[in-house]
């Protein structure tokens, strides 16, 4: 599997934007809670305030946006996944603790295979986090298959 671009798809960065009507809640969660940085956020454009969440050195993040109307959210499935692959099981046992500390206990994933090495916890929009414990997944393995 080629790890570049193709010459018709040469992306800098990534971002996955949803909506909440709890932001600070949904900062709280994702901050204190699971762990990630606040790369940035914005107040007042155009109605919408917002932050954004990643990890260090990633070209990869969250997004989540709040409207002065309101912005609700409800999550479309219980199969609708953010997995972070976390190979220290200590780390995730502490995550997971002060998640439940927050009020936010482990729930059964819909689909078994996330409960095998697994933590599925809600965040305070009820989208799923999956704190995987494993290295992740080697898509070039499976190509090879």
């Amino acid at each position: 599997m080629s790890e570049q671009w193709t010459d018709d798809l040469q992306v800098s960065q990534v971002r996955m934007a949803r909506p909440t009507d709890q932001l600070s809640e949904i900062e709280r969660f994702y901050c204190e809670g699971v762990g990630l940085h606040k790369i940035g956020s914005f107040t007042g454009h155009q109605g919408y305030s917002g932050l954004m969440l990643g990890l260090p050195n990633a070209s990869y993040h969250l997004e989540f946006t709040e409207h002065v109307n309101g912005s609700p959210c409800p999550a479309p499935t219980k199969d609708n996944l953010l997995v972070l692959y976390i190979p220290d099981i200590e780390k995730i046992e502490r995550i997971k603790i002060r998640l439940e500390q927050m009020g936010y206990p482990e729930v059964e994933p819909e689909n078994p295979y996330w409960a095998e090495k697994g933590t599925t916890i809600e965040d305070p929009d009820g989208w799923r986090v999956v704190l995987m414990n494993t290295e992740g997944y080697n898509f070039s393995i499976a190509l090879l298959c």
